[in-house]
């Protein structure tokens, strides 16, 4: 007989992705149409068929600025209670009971038998969502619902949202808070599923935590953390890049700054040497004239030094 984890935690309850309105990354789009469908209800109209009774009835004789118009909304913005609740049952992990393997064909199989009888298990937790998923890493079985509870007595309506009220009248009366009728409930469901799991060859394999083996939660939440740590260093190199450019910019700003200098340098030292080439010219005009008086006054002594001989 195979020794195989039982896994079964609390979900995120995204039901766009347990629906496969889209295709997350660890999802094989090959594998998708083998996913079992159980039940895909909409979740209003569930809060209708529940609640629109006694909605009724609690409004009666109540002021109209008392009275519950939409009590699907009421929850929705409310803090006490949740819409909807979601668990996920998984058996064994990737490396032993992938899917696609004749082991992983066999989780399906259990899956398969344990769900059928959920709803009447737990006729409080009134399932709308129920989703058997082949096209991840391990099948695994997602389950939603809505926890309520009928004949209240205490404030409110007679019929209302309560996990907590739900799971008691079920038998769980939870005891310390790491005892609660939550965690008594998911223990008694394994416990159920482990008994079909037996008769199909499987001795659940018990360890005292969770994290000895990858179950879908912490499978999700370590791809998620991998991603994150993908995308930081994606935003490192982008920096160290957008960090060189600046630099490459700088310099090239500076190059263009050195550049204008020296342009105006070069024009300032071409004005300075058209001054000076106009400056030499008149020199030269300037030593000529003198050079034609010098001759003349030369020319003028001459003549006088001959006629001073003649006389």
């Amino acid at each position: 007989m195979m020794k195989r984890t039982i896994s079964g935690m609390i979900g995120a309850g995204s039901l766009a992705h347990n629906r496969r309105d889209f295709v997350a990354e660890n999802v094989d789009p090959d594998r998708v149409q083998l996913n079992i469908c159980y039940k895909n209800e909409n979740l209003k109209e569930v809060y209708k068929e529940l609640f629109d009774d006694a909605v009724e009835r609690y409004n009666i004789g109540k002021r109209k600025d008392r009275q519950i118009a939409n009590y699907y909304e009421k929850i929705r913005q409310g803090k006490q209670e949740k819409l909807f609740h979601e668990v996920i049952f998984q058996i064994g992990n990737r490396e032993d009971m992938a899917v696609g393997t004749t082991e992983g064909n066999l989780a399906v199989k259990v899956l398969d038998e344990y769900v059928k009888d959920f709803q009447k298990r737990n006729p409080t937790l009134r399932v709308f969502g129920c989703y058997l998923h082949q096209d991840e890493a391990t099948p695994h079985l997602h389950i939603d619902f809505v926890p309520y509870v009928t004949n209240w007595k205490g404030k409110g309506m007679d019929t209302r949202v309560s996990l907590k009220q739900a799971l008691k009248s079920l038998g769980f009366q939870g005891g310390n808070k790491h005892d609660t009728e939550l965690n008594q409930w998911i223990n008694h469901e394994k416990e159920v599923l482990a008994e079909i799991a037996k008769q199909h060859g499987i001795e659940w394999e018990q360890k005292g935590t969770h994290e000895e083996h990858l179950d879908v939660y912490n499978f999700k939440k370590k791809e998620r953390k991998k991603e994150v740590q993908e995308l930081e260093q994606e935003k490192e190199n982008l920096t160290a890049e957008n960090e060189g450019l600046t630099s490459q910019i700088a310099d090239a700003r500076a190059d263009i700054k050195l550049l204008e200098e020296e342009k105006i340098q070069f024009q300032k030292d071409k004005e300075i040497a058209e001054k000076l080439s106009l400056s030499e010219q008149t020199v030269k005009n300037q030593l000529s004239l003198g050079l034609k008086t010098l001759k003349e006054k030369l020319n003028k002594i001459w003549l006088l030094l001959m006629l001073l001989f003649i006389n």
